[in-house]
């Protein structure tokens, strides 16, 4: 099995590093990630300018790593480019990538970049505290996670969140709900204002979601899909 490993956190992420060594259980694995952080970048791409690729050192004997200019789509569709591959893996992400994140992750744009070119799609990601994942610790149920979806041949897209201390491993749906917008007012060093733009959701997550499992310590596997359309919505306008 060729992997190829992507993410938005930049090419010398622990969590990049973390999910090669596991992955290189499974196939011959190739990192081709972004040069510099590109968290929440969403589904973007280099359109406008020419993207390009070094040689990085992430300290990983067996495994071939390259540094993009670009977006994680970017990576994983250069990554596919370059050479055969069977499963982009997106992550391991620091920090949660649950409910309507889904929407601006970066990290799961990677893998569904990989999905609109054919190719199979995993995100994973965890929560960061005060202190970085112990990815050690995660590592078993990283590996299990893999198992269960690599043996899998069929073309689909799974977002993955590890909570810190998993207790096992659940199939979940992706959490929607609506947040309250918030800006935070701040003053830089040179005295001009700027913001903070963040979140607050409204209401507890709903029992059997992605954010519910993180929040009672499984693993979160949420199966996606491309197909935005609202089908019932569908149905009853041309029922009209």
């Amino acid at each position: 099995m060729n992997i190829l490993i992507t993410n938005d956190d930049g090419i010398y992420s622990p969590g990049l590093a973390s999910l090669a060594k596991i992955a290189s259980k499974f196939g011959k694995v190739r990192i081709v990630a972004p040069d510099v952080e590109r968290s929440a970048a969403s589904h973007a791409i280099t359109a406008h300018l020419p993207i390009s690729y070094k040689k990085a050192n992430i300290g990983l004997d067996d495994v071939q790593a390259f540094k993009v200019n670009g977006t994680p789509a970017d990576c994983a569709a250069l990554g596919i480019h370059l050479s055969k591959i069977d499963v982009v893996l997106s992550g391991i992400n620091m920090g949660p990538n649950l409910g309507n994140a889904i929407w601006h992750s970066g990290t799961l744009a990677a893998a569904k970049q990989a999905v609109l070119l054919g190719v199979r799609g995993i995100a994973l990601s965890t929560p960061v505290g005060k202190d970085d994942p112990d990815f050690e610790k995660l590592a078993p149920y990283v590996e299990e996670t893999l198992e269960i979806l690599l043996k899998d041949e069929k073309l689909a897209l799974y977002n993955v969140n590890f909570p810190p201390e998993p207790k096992g491993i659940k199939w979940t749906s992706q959490s929607v709900r609506l947040y309250d917008n918030k800006i935070v007012p701040a003053i830089d060093p040179m005295g001009r204002k700027h913001y903070w733009f963040t979140v607050i959701p409204l209401g507890a997550a709903e029992e059997g979601t992605d954010r519910w499992a993180i929040e009672n310590d499984f693993v979160s596997i949420t199966p996606l899909r491309l197909d935005l359309t609202n089908e019932a919505e569908l149905k009853r306008r041309l029922s009209e």
